[in-house]
């Protein structure tokens, strides 16, 4: 038998020695299990939880330095080129990829609930035209427990199991009915004769007056886009749909707050971003102005979409959006487009010049998306909705996995006081 890792954490105070257990992964670092040091009435410190595992998983798995995303022990490569999305959505909820049959059940069980209820499309009257989509993601979705509220009991497995196809089925309906309503445009209701990637597109940009038929290599490129961001371990929208649920919140309140905090522009405005970079360059002509800008320590200018704060090599799925890229642009017959040929140029900056070569500042996945969808003819204020169709099932995903789990607890961290000691109350007229 194996002799039992242990680290023994000692101080110099006199405070006996900790032993702390050393647990041990299928892929990645050990982990000091830190539980028992909670019997000297200390605990860590550790800001944005950089060095800390809040949960064990089966789901995801990211070697950032070597630059590997695997779905249940498979490269997203190899999901991206083969598979389509629903087959990973089955993936990452059951942990299979499913058999033809399996699929087949699986796809009729999503399509059959795309539809919401009626009642629930009158909520977007309730939002000014003008609502960020976001905003009205984060209220629609989480108004789903008002209307669904059949399979609210989170221990029975059956509930979670409806309450996650509800999700993944509905969620784009919900997206598309923002932008229509955004835009003024009557509300699209889905098809059942369409795939689930042409589904949406169908919703989002067909009109009541004739018939929608997408270009079959632009819902593939969605569907790389909906596959690459499904799910990317314990980041911070799923970090907190798994808070939210610690508490024995409902599916639906859960991931509203995964949609809330990916809202943020730290996480998933990242393609936005980009866009709106190269429209303050405006011109091919000024990359080299703001190259050397991003290379001044001085100048708080940065260049969007290069580098990634998990990846220190090539992120994995950039590869793959930029072949996807390219491909649009060449379908499109957009690769002379004023904005493309900036994003390109900085690619070839950025892959060439030492600089960013000595930093692994290397395009993103996020680089390649933001130009795929404004070719696409998606809006930048649903550049972020996107994501959170695609990372829907990545959340339920997890969530699901979280509620099984016999060693959850209501998420409570701990924190370093730094405020005031203790004062005492004085009146009024003596401050």
């Amino acid at each position: 038998m194996e002799k039992k890792r242990i680290a023994t954490l000692s101080f110099n105070d006199g405070t006996p020695p900790v032993e702390l257990p050393i647990l041990s992964g299928t892929l990645g670092p050990d982990v000091i299990d830190i539980r028992n040091l909670a019997k000297t009435g200390m605990f860590t410190y550790d800001p944005g939880y950089l060095s800390t595992a809040s949960c064990n998983s089966g789901i995801t798995y990211i070697d950032g330095e070597a630059g590997h995303l695997y779905y249940r022990g498979y490269p997203i490569e190899q999901l991206a080129e083969k598979a389509s999305f629903l087959e990973v959505c089955h993936l990452l909820l059951y942990g299979d990829l499913p058999t033809q049959e399996k699929k087949d059940e699986f796809e009729r069980k999503i399509k059959y609930r795309t539809m919401v209820h009626d009642q629930l499309m009158t909520f977007y009257k309730g939002f000014r035209r003008d609502a960020h989509p976001m905003a009205v993601m984060v209220g629609v979705v989480g108004a789903l427990s008002a209307f669904y509220h059949d399979s609210l009991d989170i221990n029975n497995p059956a509930h979670r199991e409806i309450s996650a196809l509800r999700l993944i089925a509905k969620v784009p309906t919900i997206a598309a009915m923002c932008y229509r309503y955004n835009t003024g445009h009557p509300f699209m209701y889905p098809n059942n004769e369409f795939g689930y990637v042409e589904n949406f597109l169908h919703m989002m940009f067909a009109t009541p007056c004739e018939p929608y038929l997408a270009n079959p290599k632009l819902v593939r490129a969605l569907e790389r886009i909906f596959i690459l961001h499904a799910d990317h371990e314990q980041n911070a929208s799923t970090s907190t749909v798994r808070l939210a649920g610690s508490s024995g919140a409902n599916p639906f309140a859960c991931v509203a707050a995964g949609i809330a905090a990916l809202w943020g522009p730290a996480h998933g405005g990242a393609n936005e971003a980009v866009l709106k970079m190269l429209d303050e360059i405006g011109d091919i002509s000024q990359i080299p102005k703001y190259v050397a800008r991003a290379k001044d320590r001085s100048d708080p200018f940065r260049l969007m979409g290069f580098g990634h704060r998990v990846y220190k090599n090539m992120d994995p799925r950039a590869k793959v959006m930029r072949e996807t890229c390219y491909e649009v642009l060449a379908e499109l017959g957009l690769q002379n487009d004023k904005m493309f040929e900036m994003a390109m140029e900085l690619e070839r900056i950025a892959l060439q010049d030492e600089y960013f070569i000595e930093r692994k500042l290397y395009p993103n996945v996020d680089f390649y998306s933001g130009i795929v969808l404004r070719a696409l003819k998606v809006p930048l204020n649903m550049f972020t909705v996107i994501f959170a169709i695609a990372r829907t099932i990545g959340w339920i995903s997890q969530w699901n996995e979280m509620i099984s789990d016999s060693e959850r607890r209501i998420g409570r961290p701990r924190q370093l006081y730094l405020g005031q000691q203790r004062r005492d109350y004085v009146p009024i007229a003596e401050r």
